[in-house]
């Protein structure tokens, strides 16, 4: 939803995971807050778009995670402003790897495909993530209070000292931006609690100290090597990281569904311009292109 940055907290106390996501994206209006955990409800005005993980925007993801999770809501979200999630699971019911504490590897094979190494975890997500959509956003992820310090930096680097100085209403500001108003260790814990980041005010009393520093890019810390035979493998840099690009994965079932999209939209066009609407539009998926061909057939 056109954010710059993603903030990721992790927690986990016994069986429950808990996630909390922020961004800087278009945000939610509040009179749609209740409506868009049900099924084909977006807030988003543009097209589908697709990436490795399938089509979005069709109002499926919330609804997905709602049926799966223990609890999830909207800690904050409005237009313009940012969303903040919180989602709770219950690993008895929706387990994950036992190691989520690795970091995985990624290499760069014979035929130029990106291969990823390591536990399917959360770490692996979030770092495929990042390159997938390396040009688009940055993406932070750590503890709550590794996130709290991260969005306080942040907003202490956007906003200006008069803002802060005179700005006491934090709901006016982007939900990533607003840590930065907190005037104490109770406020700061209050702001990211409201943010869906639960900390202690001892906590927010270091990041207020700076004895927490904040996260750089998941991005920064990822290796990614290219195989050379009977060789070590050489690291890549950032322009070999530009050109090695994922293959995108789409199901046929999304694909199916993208070209009755696809041919809805076609149809009003067609009209316009005598032209035969009942056609089957051809969706193909290519190395690096989605290829969308729409048979033409005048009206006789």
């Amino acid at each position: 939803a056109q954010a710059k940055n993603i903030f990721i907290a992790l927690g986990k106390e016994g069986s429950t995971r808990r996630i909390c996501m922020i961004d800087d994206g278009g945000g939610i209006p509040s009179a749609m807050h209740g409506r868009v955990f049900e099924p084909r409800v977006t807030s988003k005005l543009d097209t589908v778009h697709l990436d490795k993980w399938g089509v979005h925007g069709r109002g499926m993801a919330l609804y997905s995670i709602m049926s799966n999770a223990e609890m999830v809501e909207i800690a904050y979200s409005d237009v313009g402003k940012g969303s903040a999630f919180y989602v709770e699971t219950d690993l008895t019911r929706i387990p994950e790897k036992t190691d989520q504490s690795t970091f995985p590897e990624f290499m760069v094979n014979e035929q130029g495909v990106v291969e990823t190494r390591g536990p399917h975890n959360i770490n692996r997500v979030v770092a495929e993530f990042s390159i997938e959509h390396r040009k688009e956003c940055s993406v932070y992820c750590g503890s709550a209070t590794d996130i709290a310090a991260t969005l306080f930096e942040y907003g202490n680097a956007m906003v200006g000292r008069s803002i802060k100085a005179f700005h006491k209403d934090s709901d006016d500001l982007p939900v990533t931006k607003r840590l930065c108003l907190a005037a104490d260790p109770a406020e700061l814990a209050l702001l990211a609690e409201r943010a869906g980041l639960d900390i202690s005010e001892r906590s927010a009393r270091r990041i207020l100290d700076g004895q927490i520093k904040p996260l750089g890019p998941v991005l920064e810390s990822v290796d990614i090597r290219r195989w050379q035979k009977s060789r070590k493998p050489k690291a890549l840099g950032k322009e070999d990281l530009e050109r090695d690009i994922k293959k995108v994965k789409v199901s046929d079932s999304d694909l199916e569904e993208l070209a009755q999209a696809v041919k809805q939209a076609f149809s009003s066009l067609a009209q316009g311009y005598y032209l035969e609407d009942d056609v089957q539009p051809e969706v193909s998926l290519r190395q690096d292109a989605l290829q969308i061909s729409i048979p033409i057939k005048k009206i006789r």
